[in-house]
């Protein structure tokens, strides 16, 4: 049986990010989403930090996962559809290219991105 996290304090996160989900819909669903991201993309940056020559391949998976999953479930009635839809696909993109080959600016760019889609909701 695997466990659900390595440590404690990851499992509390999971638990209560999971609460969180189950309570949101629709934008609410959406802020928590790039929320995530952003927590993904600044572990990602710290662990480039600390060790530059390691991929953060969970952290950058994460967060494209999450990216992938927004650009999919665009409301299809939402006038910013095709924008939306394009730009969260752009930044997944982005963070696949990071996977293979990291790159702090890129993923700081796209870190900031979201910051800026979640101050301007």
């Amino acid at each position: 049986m695997q466990m659900l996290s390595q440590t404690p304090s990851a499992a509390y996160r999971r638990v209560a990010l999971d609460a969180r989900i189950e309570g949101a819909a629709g934008a609410a669903l959406a802020r928590i989403c790039l929320e995530e991201a952003v927590a993904a993309l600044g572990q990602a940056l710290a662990a480039l930090d600390r060790q530059p020559a390691r991929v953060p391949h969970e952290p950058l998976a994460r967060a494209q996962a999450i990216a992938v999953w927004l650009a999919g479930s665009v409301d299809p009635a939402h006038p910013l559809r095709a924008s939306l839809v394009q730009f969260y696909g752009g930044q997944a993109s982005a963070i696949r290219a990071c996977v293979t080959a990291p790159d702090a600016s890129v993923i700081a760019r796209v870190r900031d991105d979201f910051l800026d889609l979640l101050e301007a909701a």
